[in-house]
């Protein structure tokens, strides 16, 4: 497959180390480089094997350089079949709304991680995948099953998003969709690290759907593909053979 990153660094070494790695996966690029920007880092402190806390260092990007971003986005665009947004919050989607309605009228899937309370600008994707906290701070808590199902369903009809991909962590994932929902159960294994699983799963999907499948079809291997990353020691991969083998 190809793959292409989009995305906005500094110009800095972290910004060069990024590039370094991202081309030994064989990972096309399209770094927009803002001068003011500094490249995130995060820095993880590890104590006996577990992660203690976790320091970012950061700030925001130009104006200038996302809307060079958002051109470099639809040139892309026809090049690819699928669409994957990470939304952490940092700065760099402020044009998501754009890039999904582009995407979409193009005929091409969009899968986005929320973040936030504002769902509004995710309208119109294909699928989101919010974990337990996430979807929580949208609808609220919920009390019952069905309260949750009846929420789920009532945010992805008000978003126009054809399924909603909640992760539960030890409860597993639940997909919406026109068909109701359905469960599927969490990998049992043990548990070394969570980081990155739910990158993982949106990963899976992402790859997945790209080959043709539906999301109800693409669940049972992204979810495997996240069992697999979290029995793995820091921020880690799943191989094609590791989900497939």
């Amino acid at each position: 497959a190809r793959v292409t990153l989009l995305t906005v660094v500094g110009c800095d070494e972290a910004a060069s180390r990024l590039r370094v790695l991202l081309e030994q996966q064989g990972i096309e690029t399209r770094l927009g480089e803002d001068a003011r920007l500094r490249t995130i880092v995060k820095l993880r402190v590890i104590g006996r094997a577990q992660q203690l806390l976790r320091i970012d260092f950061e700030n925001e990007p130009d104006h200038e350089v996302l809307e060079q971003m958002l051109d470099d986005f639809e040139r892309e665009l026809p090049m690819h079949d699928v669409v994957l947004f990470s939304d952490y919050g940092k700065g760099g989607l402020t044009h998501i709304t754009r890039m999904i309605e582009t995407a979409r009228a193009a005929g091409k899937p969009v899968l986005v991680d929320p973040k936030g309370s504002d769902y509004a600008r995710y309208a119109g994707a294909t699928v989101i995948t919010p974990n337990r906290g996430e979807l929580a701070q949208v609808v609220g808590a919920w009390n019952s099953e069905a309260q949750l199902v009846e929420r789920a369903q009532a945010l992805r009809d008000r978003l126009r998003v054809e399924a909603l991909l909640l992760t539960r962590s030890e409860d597993g994932m639940t997909l919406f969709d026109d068909g109701g929902s359905v469960n599927e159960p969490a990998q049992t294994r043990e548990v070394f690290d969570v980081t990155g699983a739910g990158d993982t799963v949106i990963a899976a999907m992402t790859a997945l759907m790209a080959a043709g499948l539906t999301a109800r079809e693409a669940m049972p291997h992204a979810n495997r593909a996240g069992g697999i990353v979290v029995g793995k020691f820091g921020t880690a991969s799943v191989s094609y053979a590791e989900l497939f083998g």
